[in-house]
């Protein structure tokens, strides 16, 4: 810690902590993820309804547990995001005839039109925090990204 100003404020070093990616991840992805909330706000999705609107378009008649799945997170903790898509008439839950207890979930068009808007600013969004940064450079954060999350799936 540094020594206080003549305000008393003391300015914290997170010298040690920068040296550490998870921490570096961590604090990059703080920011993308508050960027994110602005950008999606004005079509009232969080960053977790948006994953999960993405997924049941670009995959029509995924079942729940698969959505649970792909977005790695309990499945009771997606029931309640399931039925936000649905109260708003974005998805449809359809019972399989194959196994009367899984829904397959089905983007409504106006769940379709909506993550189309959503998707683009999204891309928006990604073009502007990542102004600057070469191809070449993000090709390898990506690259060290997918290994990190390959190593935890062999622990696992």
């Amino acid at each position: 810690m540094e020594p206080e100003t003549e305000t008393g404020i003391v300015n914290v070093s997170d010298r040690t902590l920068r040296a550490l990616y998870g921490y570096q991840m961590k604090r990059t992805f703080n920011v993308i993820q508050s960027d994110l909330s602005r950008t999606l706000k004005p079509f009232d999705l969080r960053m977790l309804t948006y994953t999960a609107l993405v997924l049941i378009v670009d995959n029509p008649g995924l079942r729940q547990s698969q959505l649970a799945e792909a977005m790695d997170i309990e499945r009771p903790n997606l029931v309640v995001i399931v039925d936000e898509l649905e109260r708003r008439d974005l998805i449809v839950r359809d019972r399989l005839p194959s196994d009367r207890r899984a829904y397959a979930l089905k983007a409504t068009l106006a769940g379709r039109r909506l993550c189309e808007k959503a998707i683009a600013a999204v891309m928006e969004h990604e073009k502007m925090l990542l102004n600057g940064i070469s191809k070449d450079a993000l090709s390898v954060a990506t690259k060290v990204m997918q290994m990190i999350e390959s190593n935890r799936q062999r622990e696992d």
